[in-house]
């Protein structure tokens, strides 16, 4: 029988990629609903395409446009119809690719419904991850990463209790071989310029500072009830391995591949059958050549350190980390202030923080806009900067 999916984000990045693994695979998936943000030239080319039941856009007045366009579709808008798709045991799986805070709670709707969850989205688990596992006992639910680096890890482990130390590996970006100097008032241009991956600017520029590996940590610590000092981060510049487990006999097992979104996607979409799907091209040794690996500089790489730091702190910490870097990574992105400055904020928001223990969603989200607020507030105090060439 087909699966029945809904794919929340289904016109950015891991949305489209998503479709392109059903669009080789007819006999095994059927579209229930999508959802978007406010893209409605290519939502409206998805809607004929796939014909969907349900759709439900961000901005109200898409939504309104949708309805007008398609009598008869059932259009949905903002959070309450991502949770009201998410929510429907109609579907199978639910992939949650929607950015921010907003795909805590379709999740949590998911879950709470038994309705499978193929998670792509970071801050559902950094922001909420006990509440997400509390849920998880009391449901049928399978949780499913999407990230090739825990979509790895998901492959490579048969019993965690015999599991040492995860190892997740990072390409280490475009400044891996920059010293700090260089790397502090890099122009927005040379930080996209990402040598291996091609992504949203927002995670291009957490990659290239490490957070991005940073909140995979903390994802991780949620995903697999690992400790954070059994969570290790390897620099592999060809981006080959894609992160392994070490068990405690030592041997340790790696998952490889060649660099493509589409295979963790489809692992999580077909799991636990494998399929043919999208043909990528097969694995050649004689052409990788060398695999070489390093450890990072945390010193360099300040934002990881705090990562690490959160998520051993726990509580509403890992809240706070997320927001104020977001808040100071699109700053940075729009010129306002110099990369070194997104880590100076991410501290300073973490050291003015007292601490929440086992926070209430409601908590969680009054932290996470307090955050947002304090850290616009210290950005306004920044004269406007203008990178040079390193």
């Amino acid at each position: 029988m087909k699966k029945k999916i809904s794919i929340l984000g289904s016109t950015g990045s891991i949305g489209r990629q998503a479709l392109e693994v059903v669009d080789r695979m007819p006999d095994n998936f059927e579209i229930y609903a999508l959802a978007a943000a406010h893209n409605i030239e290519l939502i409206s080319e998805q809607i004929r395409k796939y014909n969907p039941e349900v759709v439900s856009m961000d901005d109200k007045d898409a939504a309104l446009a949708l309805e007008k366009e398609f009598p008869g579709l059932t259009v949905l808008c903002g959070n309450d119809g991502l949770v009201e798709i998410a929510q429907n045991a109609i579907n199978d799986i639910v992939l949650v690719s929607v950015t921010g805070l907003n795909g805590l709670f379709p999740t949590l709707a998911a879950i709470n419904s038994n309705v499978d969850v193929a998670l792509a989205n970071k801050e559902t688990l950094v922001a909420a991850g006990d509440i997400v596992n509390e849920r998880l006992k009391k449901s049928k639910a399978k949780l499913l990463p999407v990230d090739s680096e825990h979509s790895a890890i998901h492959q490579c482990i048969k019993d965690i209790s015999m599991v040492r130390k995860l190892l997740i590996t990072a390409s280490g970006g475009p400044f891996r071989d920059k010293s700090l100097e260089d790397m502090k008032n890099a122009s927005v241009e040379q930080t996209l310029n990402h040598p291996k991956w091609h992504m949203g600017n927002k995670i291009t520029v957490d990659s290239a500072t490490l957070m991005n590996k940073g909140l995979e940590v903390i994802e991780a610590h949620h995903l697999f009830g690992v400790d954070y000092d059994d969570i290790e981060v390897v620099i592999h510049p060809q981006s080959v391995i894609h992160s392994a487990v070490e068990y405690n006999d030592g041997s340790v097992i790696a998952q490889m591949g060649i660099p493509s979104m589409h295979i963790p996607i489809q692992y999580a979409l077909t799991y636990p059958e494998r399929s043919e799907g999208i043909k990528t091209d097969s694995f050649d040794f004689y052409k990788i050549g060398q695999l070489t690996f390093e450890k990072p500089d945390f010193k360099k790489f300040r934002c990881l350190e705090l990562a690490y730091h959160s998520g051993k702190e726990g509580g509403t910490n890992p809240v706070v980390l997320n927001a104020a870097n977001e808040v100071a990574v699109y700053a940075y992105l729009e010129k306002k202030i110099p990369l070194y400055r997104i880590w100076e904020i991410v501290e300073d928001a973490l050291s003015k923080h007292k601490t929440l223990r086992n926070p209430s969603l409601a908590d969680i989200i009054e932290v996470d806009k307090n955050t947002r607020d304090y850290v616009k507030s210290l950005i306004k105090q920044d004269k406007r900067f203008e990178p040079a060439n390193m």
